[in-house]
């Protein structure tokens, strides 16, 4: 079966909400819609204090080349324009707004029929994804109309569209897939037919067979797209993985995926693709797993960008007494939430709810040199070895031979060493202080 040759793991899936139907959940009294939810320059807001907005208006401007639209998610009125703590705690600029009804930009079209008659060009569907502030929704959230516009000597052969949603728990995709496959292959083909009408696969790890049988029966009507089952094995969605499974092409360290003839978008961002060109619908809201042990009921939301975590979490019926960690993502890849006050944002896939005993960790043992994160080691890296270069600090020159930058921080080397050593956390720390010499040494 068709999977990547590098490493990888097989976490327990615990898909515990796969079976639980997209439910739209109910708008919030008051949402704090975030100006960074895409890689690259925050936006720049363009309301102020006491504008009244209506769903789908625009409420910042890209700041830069590689930046993105935000939207009104609601409708209501501005209540303040200012800086408040994501996630992780770091402050950022946010439009906070009452909401009040929900009024509708008029050009969206809310209608449920699907319209699969693709009248857009190529330069049109790449400007209607910009303006709808379109960015790649498997995690990343980089921005879409860039991913699409690859170098002028460079030519995109395959379109892979990922459906592996290989982190245990989450099953917003599959959901997704299930319930709108008509539209992400649609997607697909507007995607494709932006990258010249390349050869399309829509990538699905075999444990999804609902999805499979949807997305298949979805796409046999075009010919340019396929519909791939993948074996099961984590980190299958990484793009350089996904390449390596599908086409046996390799992406060059440091490179993109470009230069393997690949372009990599998420099925959601697939979805996202579909209403932005078919129903002028901006991205403002998203399918996000609401899920753990914690949680009184499974949920898959339909859930708008600027809802607040506490809210979600209060009407899941989360139990916050049992909850000694909440994540927002999986549990491999996943940010811990230090502030259940953050808002949700377009990359926001899941809300993980976990107990003491599942976050528990064991005593950290020493190094027993068995090879096995180098064996786990999806990219091909000592993990043991940049720990130890790690540690010993200022060991940047030996960090960055070693390709510190290549990893993707996909945790393998955690969760197969048997000594407990949370390698990850502090390779982590190192990655980002190398990357930094990386781009000073490139602006000089």
């Amino acid at each position: 079966m068709i999977t990547f040759k590098i490493g990888g793991i097989h976490p327990h899936d615990n898909k515990i909400a796969k079976n639980a139907a997209i439910e739209s959940l109910k708008l919030p009294n008051k949402v704090a819609i975030s100006m960074a939810q895409h890689l690259g320059a925050p936006a720049t807001p363009i309301v102020t204090k006491g504008d009244s907005v209506v769903v789908g208006q625009v409420i910042g401007e890209p700041s830069g080349f590689i930046s993105g639209f935000v939207h009104s998610s609601v409708s209501g009125t501005v209540v303040a324009v200012e800086p408040r703590a994501d996630i992780v705690g770091n402050m950022v600029t946010h439009v906070v707004i009452d909401v009040e009804g929900d009024i509708w930009d008029e050009s969206i079209d809310r209608s449920e029929g699907l319209n699969s008659n693709i009248v857009a060009s190529q330069d049109a569907i790449l400007a209607k994804i910009k303006s709808s502030g379109i960015v790649g929704m498997g995690g990343a959230t980089f921005p879409t109309h860039v991913k699409l516009c690859p170098p002028k000597d460079k030519k995109a052969d395959f379109l892979l569209i990922n459906g592996a949603e290989c982190e245990p728990y989450v099953t917003a995709d599959d959901r997704l897939m299930r319930e709108k496959s008509a539209c992400i292959a649609v997607g697909t083909a507007i995607m494709a037919k932006v990258l010249g009408g390349c050869k399309s696969y829509i990538c699905i790890e075999e444990n999804k067979p609902e999805a499979i049988a949807a997305m298949t029966a979805a796409c046999s009507k075009y010919e340019n797209i396929e519909v791939l089952k993948l074996k099961k094995k984590y980190p299958q969605g990484g793009e350089k993985q996904l390449i390596d499974a599908v086409t046996k092409h390799q992406v060059p360290s440091g490179a993109l995926p470009i230069e393997a003839g690949c372009v990599v978008q998420n099925v959601a961002t697939a979805f996202a693709a579909y209403e932005a060109v078919q129903k002028n619908k901006p991205l403002i809201e998203r399918v996000m797993t609401v899920t753990g042990q914690c949680v009184a009921e499974q949920k898959n939301y339909l859930v708008r960008f600027g809802t607040p975590l506490s809210y979600i979490l209060e009407t899941s019926g989360c139990n916050l007494e049992n909850a000694a960690k909440i994540i927002s993502g999986g549990p491999m890849m996943g940010k811990a939430v230090a502030n259940i006050e953050a808002t949700t944002q377009k990359g926001s896939s899941c809300l993980l709810m976990l107990t003491k005993e599942q976050t528990a960790r064991m005593p950290i043992g020493n190094c027993i040199r068995c090879g096995k994160c180098a064996d786990a080691c999806p990219m091909g890296l000592e993990p043991w070895l940049l720990y130890k270069l790690s540690e010993n600090g200022n060991q940047f020159d030996a960090l960055e031979d070693n390709k510190i930058f290549d990893c993707i921080e996909c945790g393998c080397c955690t969760f197969t060493c048997p000594s407990f050593i949370p390698l990850l956390d502090i390779i982590r720390v190192n990655k980002v202080e190398v990357m930094k010499i990386i781009r000073n040494r490139a602006k000089k």
